[in-house]
């Protein structure tokens, strides 16, 4: 795998078009915080890390709203061979802020919103609408 984040996206994104109750993605640091963002503004249920077999893995609860989904799209932004990279006062709005977009600043990984009031400008992950 060349671009974990991007196949962690498109697992989720898969799982939820399929109406799955849950799906498992690798574990790491990020991915975790990710997740944990994703909780925090409503897109999934609840996540939590797995022991299968030595390795560790996220299993990550969708939720659903009247039988739909309500992470209705994930997208990645950079990619390893295009990175891109916002200032500060460019942070980008997602459907005009009904979705979000996930930054990963020197300070951590935020959403946009956060990133915006904390005046911190980085890499653009992906965006979750």
């Amino acid at each position: 795998m060349a671009d974990l984040i991007s196949d962690t996206f498109t697992v989720i994104r898969n799982a939820a078009r399929a109406q799955k109750e849950d799906t498992l993605i690798p574990y790491s640091k990020v991915f975790a915080r990710i997740c944990e963002i994703l909780k925090d503004n409503g897109y999934i249920e609840n996540f939590k890390e797995v022991d299968l077999e030595g390795f560790k893995k996220i299993k990550v609860y969708l939720k659903y709203d009247r039988k739909r989904c309500t992470l209705r799209q994930i997208v990645r932004v950079s990619r390893p061979g295009r990175r891109v990279f916002v200032k500060k006062d460019k942070v980008p709005q997602v459907l005009r802020g009904f979705g979000i977009a996930i930054v990963s600043t020197s300070k951590g990984i935020f959403t946009d919103k956060e990133a915006r009031e904390k005046n911190l400008g980085g890499e653009l992950l992906g965006k979750v609408w």
